[in-house]
């Protein structure tokens, strides 16, 4: 509609590329159109064919990465179509990975994008996003130094003798963090040591054209017979993969790769049963493998090592990334730096007990595996014997509701064997154990009824103690607080919580008293009162006021509140001859004088076995209710 010419339309990468591509194709334009896909990944000859000019009569609509903002000049095009999108890398210093991020371009590369329209004579540029959005877009791209993976840079700089940027003068200065996380990445390689400063490794690592990581499994592998596999590993990792799957067909395993590129040096390419292979990209990889091979000190008379070699090969560069299966969870991996790792879909590799992840899409909780191989706990011992420690652990167990007490030897994160402890530190059990009462709750100690009374008694005299000595906080969370002092020197031999039932548990709380709160707890705040009628009735002290609930009739004759504590009134219940409250008083003696009356006018007719006198402070008080007349 916007006249002759064609159209260039700017996407965020490869796979919206093809998307629109595939709705293109199936929208029946006319033969005049011609759809080119543009982006880095594609042989150079299709990028040129993509970047030509359409033949007399015809127009193109190119779908291009941001590869065609300034990189080349598409001749004839007349319009642009920008999505205002850009796919870039972000390395997470948390995670130590670098991941794409889709992100809003810049102000910058939008004025670029639409640049590429009309570049002979007038075009049209057709921005996807509201026009009040554009002035919210950042005015130009962020510099590569600020977001990249910063190893490379500070392998240099310790080869030039510099331990920290700001020794150097930037026109932007790498961020502190990253540049912190990519030293003790080199230090994990060998190519720092305690000093910061490089090493002999180190400097074979800086003379080698790869990515530290890479130079260091090719430096190993080298010693050992295999820099041949090392190189051509490294090439594969070096370049985009090669190979290509349809949705859910993933194959992450580098074997295959490895397969595919040895045989393509022996002149053939093996079919592949699930994906396809992108035969340019796979001889530009084995184009750079070769020439990595012709590096010094990489022995090419080595026969080529079985392909279980490769997991091997990728620990030397990532050995943070060594994963071992979780229980129970197919595909799902635990890696060495305590990050969790899956498998999109459930291909052979996910089978592994243990692998080694090259290429994740670096999200912090769980990353997504592109590219791994499978690994196994012998050679992590015979490769990593330096990096695995030997602990004695004695911790808490949820799950088993125990404490757990072993010998554990560990990669980073990894557990790798364990034994059971047979004399662990009783201390340690104790404060192990502590820590699963606490946070299974006070309440899992073996509480009774009398012990909960206890408890209550003693709180209800710490806030009503007028002067002497200071009552103890027996609140649960004061317990829970002060655990290692009335709590732990009874816990000897005790490693569960069922265990607890055995435990002397009123002993235990009743030496939180003095000897002579002990004596008095009794006296000042009994369990039990007795009333006129002889009965012992139990106080409820689990309010702030202690509650004697009493049927009405077994408190004549008294005619004053009862007390406990240093003089403190209980509430009375008084009850009905059913057990119902019928009046809450802690003035007894007002209670007979003002509302007994108009109780007993409502009750006597209700309960007529009862006594129910004209003057309760001189009627006997009783449990039961009258006799009858005797029946003959």
């Amino acid at each position: 509609a916007a006249g002759e010419g064609s159209i260039l339309v700017f996407l965020p990468g490869a796979p919206e590329i093809r998307r629109v591509l595939a709705l293109l194709q199936a929208s029946g334009l006319s033969p005049e159109w011609i759809l080119a896909p543009l982006f880095g990944s594609m042989a150079r000859a299709d990028q040129d064919r993509a970047g030509a000019a359409a033949p007399p009569g015809r127009r193109k609509i190119v779908l291009a990465t941001g590869i065609a903002e300034t990189s080349l000049t598409i001749d004839g095009v007349r319009v642009v179509i920008d999505s205002g999108l850009a796919r870039a890398p972000r390395f997470d210093v948390a995670s130590g990975m670098t991941r794409l991020v889709t992100l809003p371009v810049s102000r910058e590369s939008a004025d670029q994008r639409r640049g590429r329209a009309g570049r002979t004579e007038p075009g049209v540029c057709i921005r996807l996003w509201a026009e009040g959005a554009h002035a919210g877009l950042v005015q130009r791209n962020t510099p590569e130094v600020l977001q990249a993976d910063l190893a490379p840079l500070a392998l240099d700089l310790a080869l030039w003798g510099v331990d920290r940027p700001e020794r150097l003068r930037w026109i932007d200065l790498p961020p502190a963090a990253a540049f912190d996380q990519a030293q003790q990445l080199l230090a994990d390689l060998g190519a720092l040591d305690d000093r910061k400063m490089i090493t002999p490794l180190g400097r074979q690592m800086a003379e080698l054209p790869m990515h530290p990581r890479l130079a260091r499994m090719v430096i190993a592998a080298a010693a050992e017979g295999g820099g041949g596999e090392a190189c051509d590993l490294a090439a594969i990792l070096s370049e985009r993969d090669f190979m290509r799957f349809a949705p859910g067909r993933q194959d992450s395993d580098l074997r295959l790769r490895m397969e595919i590129l040895r045989g393509l040096r022996r002149g053939k390419l093996l079919p592949v049963v699930e994906g396809e292979v992108d035969h340019s990209a796979c001889r530009r990889v084995l184009h750079q493998a070769d020439a990595l091979r012709r590096m010094p000190g990489v022995d090419l008379k080595a026969r080529d090592r079985h392909m279980d070699y490769i997991g091997r090969l990728l620990a030397w560069a990532y050995p943070e990334r060594i994963g071992q299966r979780r229980a129970g969870s197919p595909g799902r991996y635990r890696l060495a730096n305590g990050r969790g790792a899956f498998f999109a879909s459930l291909e052979p590799l996910a089978a592994s007990d243990m692998i080694v992840a090259a290429d994740l899409d670096g999200e912090r909780r769980e990353a997504r595996i592109f590219l791994a191989a499978a690994y196994d706990l012998e050679m992590v011992f015979d490769q990593h014997s330096g990096r695995i420690s030997n602990r004695e652990v004695v911790a808490w167990d949820a799950l088993r509701q125990a404490v757990m007490a072993e010998r554990q030897v560990s990669l980073g994160a990894l557990l790798l064997k364990s034994e059971p402890l047979a004399r662990p530190d009783p201390g340690l059990v104790a404060a192990a154990l502590m820590l699963g009462i606490r946070s299974a709750g006070i309440a899992c100690l073996p509480w009774t009824q009398d012990l909960r009374g206890w408890q209550q008694r003693v709180l209800f005299l710490r806030r009503t103690a007028a002067g002497g000595e200071e009552w103890p906080d027996v609140s649960d969370q004061a317990l829970a607080d002060a655990l290692e002092s009335w709590l732990a020197p009874r816990l000897s031999g005790f490693t569960r919580l069922a265990d607890l039932k055995r435990l002397d548990f009123g002993a235990a709380l009743n030496g939180l008293l003095s000897w002579r709160q002990q004596r008095e707890l009794g006296t000042l705040a009994p369990t039990h009162l007795t009333v006129p009628s002889g009965s012992r009735i139990r106080l409820d002290y689990s309010g702030e006021t202690p509650v004697l609930a009493v049927r009405i009739q077994e408190m004549f004759g008294c005619t004053d509140t009862p007390r406990v504590g240093h003089a403190q009134p209980v509430l009375l219940h008084l009850l009905s001859p059913a057990g119902r409250p019928m009046q809450v008083t802690v003035d007894l003696a007002g209670f007979w004088k003002r509302g007994y009356a108009e109780v007993k006018k409502q009750m006597k007719g209700r309960y007529p076995k009862h006594p129910w006198p004209d003057d309760p402070l001189r009627a006997p008080p009783t449990r039961r209710a009258k006799r009858g007349p005797r029946q003959t």
